[in-house]
């Protein structure tokens, strides 16, 4: 066997062990350390090759920027379980459920603040089904909007700063964090808006599945109304602006005055200030977020490992080069290579999770991407645009899954009349995905949507420089007319090489002459 032929056969046993069902952080180690032992037998690399695994694994385990992972999950574990989800919802709900379609725009509006500031999906696709889905199945939504919108708007986490899946990116594509967050901000304001305007559409064709709910059905009115409002919403919008802020993770603000892991320790500190706020900051709840935060983080930790395991021995049997001469070779240049890739992706995404993707595929793609001149910041935001779709994949889409289980405990609890069916849940998510397709095209066709927010790169026009060197004045004499005297007569007053603007020696050869 050549060792040209063996990068595509371990990329195939990659997709092979992603089948099976096995925790894809084990299986990639294992298939790692076998084929770096059969490598080895064959010649391809020494064994000294191996002995760097330890070393690079600890450099990558030390990276200070993976630590802002367990600060934004434990912050985010606060805030889904403060109560912040259950105000905002009831607040939107009755600020807009009765104008028609009222209840899925407030949905979309507290998935997007709430994404903001937790930027966690399973908990937030939870808080908002258990208080929302009774609502709307109360009064006459249609089954499969309701759960689509629901789903959907828990995935807008998956985008808004500040997601755990960026700073993932950031961290394998070489590009800072505050970049990565500005970048997605065009995408994820466009992704709301399409999902307004289905809803609005809905309304207008199909009022019937979307009614509004009577006015007598709200608790509040008026100015205490919007006090309610605004009072979820204004410490949530200073807790963002003083996290995302303070890390130029805001359109606007190019300077940045603390570091991610910074910045998550301070919206630590903020989510603890607003669980006391809603007066339910507890033992338990700190506890319970502590435990959330641990299993996650170790989770990513031991991805981590074995996507490095198997990336070490990918590189040095050449996978990058065969990844690069496979993909440069697509027709179409960066166009070409975006649509490829992402179609790649959408499909991946139904067997991975988003951190295995990041970990694992795309130190195989960005170089690629970088070759071909395309900003890493722009790759970067629309992979994760594309990765949103994992959650919604049926029949293995997370949010889904939570769908489900939240269904089943309402209908136990009787706070629903009737069971929801699976299919409801799955046909319900179909329109969503394809809105999220849609914002791919847009992101890959119309770029400004991800570099209108950063800071505009300063270009040097080399031709327009110009180096000008200035002249240099005969020094005055420090003393004495001997020091005068040398440097009349074209001498050096301090013995070692002649003047610069000494008479060339008459001995000088013909070319000095020339010269």
């Amino acid at each position: 066997m050549q060792m040209e032929n063996f990068a595509p056969m371990m990329f195939g046993g990659l997709v092979l062990i992603m089948l099976i069902g096995f925790p894809v952080a084990f299986s990639l180690a294992a298939l790692g350390m076998a084929s770096g032992l059969f490598a080895i037998q064959m010649g391809w690399f020494p064994a000294v090759f191996m002995e760097n695994l330890p070393i690079n694994i600890f450099g990558i385990l030390s990276n200070d920027l993976l630590l802002a992972i367990p600060f934004f999950t434990f912050m985010g574990a606060i805030l889904e379980k403060c109560g912040l989800a259950e105000d905002m919802l009831d607040s939107m709900g009755q600020l807009f459920g009765t104008v028609r379609g009222g209840l899925g725009y407030s949905v979309i509006i507290v998935g997007f603040i709430l994404g903001a500031i937790t930027g966690t999906v399973a908990g937030q696709v939870i808080a908002m089904a258990l208080i929302s889905l009774p609502v709307m199945i109360r009064y006459g939504y249609n089954m499969r909007y309701a759960t689509g919108v629901l789903a959907a708007s828990g995935t807008i986490t998956q985008l808004v700063p500040p997601s755990l899946v960026l700073i993932v990116m950031a961290d394998q594509l070489g590009r800072s964090v505050g970049d990565m967050y500005r970048g997605a901000w065009g995408p994820s304001i466009l992704q709301v808006l399409i999902f307004a305007g289905y809803t609005f559409l809905l309304g207008v064709f199909k009022p019937h599945h979307i009614p509004g709910i009577p006015k007598s059905a709200r608790t509040l009115s008026g100015a205490k109304l919007w006090a309610k409002c605004l009072r979820g919403i204004i410490p949530s919008a200073i807790l963002i602006f003083a996290v995302l802020g303070s890390m130029g993770g805001l359109p606007g603000i190019d300077t940045a005055i603390a570091t991610p892991t910074e910045a998550g320790a301070m919206g630590v500190v903020g989510a603890l200030v607003l669980a006391a706020m809603h007066k339910r900051l507890t033992l338990a709840l700190i506890w319970e977020a502590m435990v959330g935060t641990m299993r996650l983080t170790a989770m990513v930790v031991f991805i981590l490992i074995g996507a490095r395991v198997f990336s070490m021995v990918f590189q040095g049997v050449d996978g990058a080069k065969w990844v690069e001469h496979m993909l440069t070779g697509l027709p179409g240049g960066q166009i070409g290579f975006l649509i490829a890739v992402n179609i790649f992706i959408f499909f991946l995404a139904f067997f991975l999770d988003f951190f295995e993707i990041a970990f694992i595929i795309l130190p195989m793609l960005g170089p690629v991407a970088a070759k071909l001149g395309i900003d890493l910041v722009w790759f970067g935001v629309l992979l994760c645009v594309n990765m949103q779709t994992s959650f919604m994949h049926p029949p293995f889409g997370f949010a889904l899954f939570y769908l489900r289980g939240i269904a089943d405990t309402l209908f136990k609890e009787k706070r629903i009349d009737k069971p929801i069916k699976s299919s409801d849940i799955y046909m319900g998510a179909i329109p969503w995905v394809l809105m999220q397709v849609i914002l791919v095209a847009i992101v890959i066709f119309v770029p400004q949507t991800v570099t209108m927010f950063l800071p505009k790169e300063e270009k040097i026009d080399t031709e327009t420089i110009q180096i000008v060197v200035p002249d240099n004045e005969p020094a005055e004499a420090a003393s004495g007319d001997k020091d005068g005297d040398a440097e009349s007569k074209g001498e050096n007053p301090f013995g070692d090489a002649p003047a610069a603007d000494a008479k060339p020696d008459a001995a000088a050869p013909a070319e000095a002459e020339k010269k």
